[in-house]
């Protein structure tokens, strides 16, 4: 074996939701070894050394600590991640934290100079703007085929705000809300089509929903450097899908049960706080509701994040599950992508490239600092009603 085939070997800070969903890539990938982890709940630390033999930890720093570890993914409540990522940093660990990166511009940057002190990489993902689909519209845009990136839309309706959550989760000083969850997604799409550099933020949002009090819906005007703009739109009140617009695959690219719609709202019903976190936790991994190590669904297709559409010069593009739709002058055709065999391989490329290989990664602490601040304008521009000048973008490489 290569130095360049060797296996990253990973430590994972936080067993809950983000975990669970990124598990499958996590244990299908071959660059990648489970090796520590650690979590508050001790079911999910004895599911862990149960699955995968491996030691785990009652806190991050001792997690951190371990020397056998290249890497910590740091997959912990949002508020947490400046601190746990520090505290990798500090013991010579790269990172690959889940986004939003922070919730503060200060935070960002702490973590930013931590891993430029200790000489490593920090990634943040998963987010969508590592689907294939994405990566291959950018491509498309970058060979010039279809002239400038004028204008982008960007549109998602889900129910996220009913999906059982913790109570710091429904709290926007902590990071609660659809703006640090959802709009890191989408916000950062938007960003690497294009080009990174937002200029001014105008948004709207909304908070409808007395018993979930933070934000569920937001619509956002950004303004680009050299004139392009977009219009970035989430509602999270579980009613109207977009997946309907999508033939109905969902956003983790397998096909939706359409029966099932306003289940989420109808799980809720009548739980308090306390019942809710239970729910939570259940479907987690270790949890009560956990079904075991997951395989890649075998009929799934590409993730995506709801409807996107880039108008060109001379083509508008649209992201779809199987690829790019190419709206030009003749007739609309699909630049076809092969299903992926291992669901966000793209984000274990970019870590595997940074730890093993030394390649600065696309999604790095700056990058992902320039999408936090766009989410944070949409934020002050709805409370403030006015435009907000942004200082901390950064060019798509």
């Amino acid at each position: 074996m290569t130095a360049s085939d060797r296996p990253i070997r990973l430590g994972v800070a936080g067993l809950g939701r983000a975990f669970t969903l990124m598990l499958p890539t996590l244990i299908a990938d071959k660059r990648i070894r489970l090796a520590a982890a650690t979590d508050s709940r001790p079911e999910a630390r004895a599911r862990f050394t149960a699955d995968f033999s491996a030691p785990v930890y009652e806190s991050v720093e001792a997690l951190c600590a371990d020397p056998d570890l290249d890497a910590i993914y740091v997959a912990t409540p949002h508020q947490l991640h400046a601190a746990h990522v520090c505290a990798a940093t500090d013991h010579g660990k790269h990172v690959l934290v889940e986004k939003p990166m922070a919730v503060s511009i200060a935070d960002c940057t702490a973590m930013i100079d931590a891993a430029r002190r200790n000489n490593v990489h920090i990634v943040v993902g998963h987010s969508h703007s590592f689907n294939a689909p994405v990566l291959q519209a950018r491509a498309l845009i970058a060979s010039g085929a279809y002239g400038a990136v004028r204008m982008m839309t960007a549109l998602n309706y889900t129910d996220y705000m009913y999906r059982p959550r913790r109570p710091e989760e429904m709290d926007t000083a902590q990071g609660g809300g659809v703006v640090f969850s959802q709009g890191a997604h989408q916000i950062d799409i938007v960003r690497l089509l294009g080009g990174g550099m937002v200029e001014s933020v105008r948004a709207a949002t909304g908070s409808w929903d007395p018993a979930r009090p933070t934000e569920g819906a937001y619509a956002a005007l950004l303004s680009f450097a050299g004139g392009t703009f977009a219009t970035a739109s989430y509602e999270g009140y579980g009613r109207f899908d977009t997946d309907e617009f999508m033939d109905w695959i969902g956003e983790m690219g397998t096909p939706k049960d359409r029966s099932r719609h306003g289940a989420a709202r109808r799980a809720l019903a009548g739980a308090d706080a306390t019942r809710e976190a239970e729910l939570k936790a259940a479907r987690n991994y270790g949890g009560s509701g956990y079904a075991g190590l997951p395989a890649p669904a075998a009929n799934r297709v590409h993730q995506h994040f709801g409807v996107m559409v880039i108008s060109c010069d001379r083509a508008d593009l649209r992201l779809t599950p199987l690829g790019v739709m190419i709206y030009g002058d003749d007739a609309p055709r699909l630049e076809p992508m092969a299903v992926p065999d291992i669901p966000r391989a793209e984000v274990i490329d970019e870590l595997h490239a940074a730890v093993i290989d030394g390649k600065p990664p696309l999604h790095d602490g700056a990058w992902a600092r320039a999408t936090l601040e766009v989410c944070l304008a949409i934020l002050q521009s709805a409370r403030e009603k006015r435009d907000v000048t942004l200082v901390h973008q950064t060019a798509a490489p």
